[in-house]
């Protein structure tokens, strides 16, 4: 990857000196530059609120409420995973997170969830369907409201930010569907 990225700067330092727009060249870098940090600070700002959020969920006992929610979905999909062990918490937040599009903020989540399923591994070294299965769903990332999205495109003046939430929720959630059914699918022709 990072020879494609010089390459890439490479043929556009030599394309700009020989067709003379060198400083067109370094106005577009140092504007490229003020714009990812504006869009990583926002991000991280967001990253920042929803794991705030999640700490006053776990700490005032809310999230046992709102897993306790989702446990019949959580427990029909991941059969193998004891009732009130910890990987359903961490399972749930991650999911809540991505249905709102705060796909950064579940990322730690993410990572959090794999190690509690991790501890009802008896085979370190291979993963097991429930894992897979969460990688699959963390992947397709359900999303009903993409507020990362939404919020991105507020901030370069579009018209309508919120026209992205029902392609999002379409696209999401057949893709999720689809994912899970070819897991499930390969599951049963390995057996």
């Amino acid at each position: 990857m990072n020879t494609i990225w010089l390459v890439l700067i490479a043929v556009s330092i030599v394309t700009a000196v020989f067709t003379g727009k060198l400083e067109d060249l370094t106005k577009a870098i140092f504007d490229g530059a003020k714009t990812a940090v504006e869009i990583s600070l926002f991000l991280a700002g967001i990253v920042s609120l929803w794991l705030g959020i999640t700490r006053i969920i776990e700490e005032s006992g809310l999230i046992y409420k709102i897993s306790h929610f989702f446990k019949p979905i959580i427990s029909r999909l991941f059969k193998k995973i004891p009732e009130n062990h910890p990987a359903v918490t961490s399972i749930t937040l991650n999911i809540l997170a991505n249905f709102f599009g705060l796909g950064n903020a579940a990322t730690p989540l993410g990572i959090k969830a794999m190690q509690d399923l991790q501890t009802l591994n008896e085979d370190k070294d291979n993963l097991t369907f429930e894992m897979m299965l969460f990688i699959v769903l963390n992947t397709a990332s359900i999303q009903f409201v993409p507020f990362t999205v939404v919020g991105i495109l507020s901030d370069f003046g579009s018209s309508n930010p919120s026209g992205i939430v029902f392609p999002t929720i379409c696209a999401t959630l057949i893709s999720a569907v689809i994912a899970v059914s070819i897991l499930f699918l390969f599951r049963r022709l390995v057996k």
